[in-house]
């Protein structure tokens, strides 16, 4: 019995030392098969220039370009973050002191909040306006239909070089500065329908359209020769003003002329055409309206030779 333990005491003790490596077992690197790791210089050392594994060089070359590009060891530059733009207004300026909604009004509010401004036009219909609210600097259109307002101060349309038409309809415009309308470079279009306005201004020759009419002029309302320089205009409302003459000279431009219902007792032969000349002929004034006034155009048959059309009137 004792022989039969001490064999296989020797058995368990022998097999821990079988799987114990020999030190001279030698051992191959797979990519030099007839070379021992031993026999390597520098075995634990890589060469910068050692070809890379062919697939790994297989799969890099797949990559599409940008992919690759975006896995490069360049350092990322990080872009400055963009500036927030400016508020603008609608004359393009800087909102700095004013506000987006253009300035201020008398009551504090801005003048985009009181009224409505599309682009480069204003309206301020029915708002019972007492006064020109300060307009944004590129206003070109400014429509205040409707309001209160009693007087054109002078510099109410101060520094507006964009502004091409006014309409002031409906208010009750009484007094208006002589210097009002005049430093208004590209203004041509000026309504002033329907108020109480007793002398007209100094007008800026660049106008096509003027219409005053239901206003107070009267007799001496008009300046002499007021529209003498406007070589533009082509519209010309004076009605019920109770003018008793046509404002002469009138431009050669003009197309349309309504005087009706006015105090306009007679015309002269050379109103419209000039009497030592036969063959001048006024094409363009086509549209003459002088109905509703105490005149009989039958006395001046002359008159009308150089006009395409005869005037509106009363012919008994």
């Amino acid at each position: 019995m004792q022989p039969f333990a001490n064999i296989f005491l020797g058995l368990f003790l022998l097999g821990p030392v079988g799987a114990v490596p020999l030190t001279d077992t030698a051992i191959y690197d797979s990519d030099f098969y007839d070379m021992l790791l031993g026999e390597l210089s520098h075995p634990l050392d890589y060469d910068d220039n050692k070809q890379s594994d062919p697939l790994e060089t297989e799969i890099g070359t797949a990559l599409p370009a940008v992919i690759q590009e975006s896995y490069s060891s360049a350092p990322l530059i990080e872009e400055p973050e963009e500036e927030a733009s400016t508020p603008k207004l609608i004359d393009g300026s800087s909102a700095q002191g004013s506000g987006v909604l253009g300035p201020q009004t008398q009551d504090g509010l801005p003048t985009c909040l009181l009224c409505t401004c599309l682009g480069t036009t204003v309206y301020c219909d029915d708002h019972e306006l007492n006064a020109v609210p300060p307009l944004p600097k590129g206003t070109s259109y400014f429509y205040s239909h409707y309001n209160r307002i009693r007087k054109i101060n002078k510099n109410d349309f101060a520094h507006l070089s964009n502004l091409k038409k006014i309409d002031l309809t409906a208010n009750f415009i009484s007094e208006i500065h002589e210097d009002a309308f005049w430093r208004l470079p590209q203004l041509e279009e000026l309504v002033l329908r329907d108020n109480r306005i007793r002398q007209l201004p100094e007008l800026p020759p660049t106008l096509k359209f003027i219409d005053v009419s239901k206003n107070r002029l009267g007799r001496k309302g008009i300046p002499n020769e007021a529209f003498k320089d406007m070589h533009d205009l082509q519209h010309l409302y004076i009605t019920d003003n109770n003018l008793d003459h046509i404002p002469l000279p009138l431009p050669e431009s003009l197309q349309a002329l309504h005087l009706q219902n006015n105090n306009i007792q007679e015309m002269h032969e050379d109103t419209f055409c000039k009497v030592k000349d036969l063959t001048y002929v006024r094409r363009a004034l086509e549209d003459i309206r002088l109905d509703g006034n105490p005149l009989n155009l039958s006395r001046t048959p002359y008159a009308y030779l150089c006009l395409p059309r005869l005037p509106v009137g009363n012919l008994l």
